[in-house]
């Protein structure tokens, strides 16, 4: 026999033994079944023991979007430069989904540790921090232009002076933008402390509804008996105010525009918290809904994006920026479009403070 013919085809678990990327079998409760020894290898366990975790101990994700993927159970996705904690450390790999052909429920996991330098997706507040940067360097000249055109517009004629307030404006328009692209920025977040999560959205209602001349009808569906939340009180009304005052907008185009805003307990809600390195409880729910015509489809997977936005002259800046802040207080935002009833929601899960 010729040298380096074959004596058999290999089996199929040799051929997984022999790959370079992780793989495993996760049956339809989201128990692992099966781990090659590259999957060994990255988390740093033996197969037995990886065997009976559920993936929610094991694949502690960085994005929330992922675990709802594995939930489906028949979803496939491939994404590159996934943040996944391992052993308490926060590592970039590649990642495939896919489910497992006449077996409902079952799917196939990949996990491939990113090089550097090639990750395709990156962590969308890390996008943020170059433009983040720059704001800084480009709110010096804004000052500079502001400053001119006031001194211009003492010596203009009365008439004339509509196109210097004309730029005055602008500067002050583009120098909030820049605000917002700096709160996304901010890598250190706010503080934590006890909040009352009635009160904090009764402040931003009072704020959005003070800024509209014809304010949309907001219903209130508070359960009285929650308890306070874990947070921070000037990121919740501002992350409030973001997303009634986007439920207005949204619904102005319906015949009986209506925003409801609803808080209740939600028992057994869990996240992956990546930066915590543990699982963390999110039992309070608050949910802003409007019966608008919903979120272009085309965009629904990328809304929490920075620059991605619905609205004709949206900037893309304060649904990224109400992630961030959420996510600075350790919860999850998530959006839901009930195309039957013709309801889209917005909700924020958030910790217990504790007592």
């Amino acid at each position: 026999m010729p040298q380096g013919s074959l004596t058999g085809t290999p089996t199929a678990e040799r051929q997984l033994a022999s790959l370079a990327t992780a793989v495993l079998l996760v049956d339809p409760a989201l128990i692992f079944r099966s781990a090659n020894p590259a999957a060994e290898q990255l988390f740093g366990m033996s197969a037995k023991r990886i065997i009976g975790k559920t993936t929610a101990e094991l694949l502690l994700f960085e994005q929330d979007r992922l675990d709802e993927w594995l939930e489906q159970g028949d979803a496939q996705l491939s994404a590159h430069g996934v943040g996944l904690l391992v052993d308490g450390v926060a590592r970039r790999i590649d990642l495939t989904i896919a489910p497992v052909a006449n077996a409902p429920g079952w799917q196939i996991i990949t996990l491939n540790e990113a090089g550097k330098g090639d990750s395709l997706e990156e962590d969308p507040e890390r996008s943020v921090r170059t433009p983040a940067i720059l704001a800084h360097e480009i709110k010096n000249p804004l000052a500079a232009i502001r400053g001119a055109a006031q001194l211009l517009e003492r010596k203009m004629p009365q008439d004339d002076r509509g196109m210097v307030s004309l730029i005055t404006d602008e500067v002050d328009r583009i120098a909030k933008l820049i605000d917002r692209m700096q709160s996304l920025g901010r890598e250190t977040p706010e503080p934590v402390a006890s909040c009352n999560l009635h009160e904090a959205i009764r402040r931003a209602r009072s704020v959005v509804e003070a800024a509209s001349d014809d304010p949309v009808l907001l219903v209130e569906e508070f359960d009285p008996s929650l308890p306070a939340v874990l947070g921070n009180f000037d990121g919740l009304v501002q992350a409030m105010i973001n997303l009634i005052s986007n439920a207005s907008d949204a619904a102005r185009s319906a015949q009986s525009p209506q925003v409801i805003v609803r808080t209740r307990f939600v028992s057994g809600f869990v996240m992956n918290a990546i930066r915590l390195g543990r699982p963390i409880r999110l039992p309070i729910e608050v949910r802003v809904s409007d019966n608008g015509p919903g979120i272009d489809p085309a965009l629904r997977d990328h809304i929490f994006e920075p620059f991605v936005s619905s609205k004709k002259n949206g900037q893309g800046l304060g649904l990224a920026l109400v992630k961030k802040l959420v996510r600075d207080m350790d919860g999850r935002i998530s959006h839901e479009r009930d195309d039957a009833k013709g309801w889209t929601h917005f909700s924020i899960h958030l910790p217990m403070a504790k007592s």
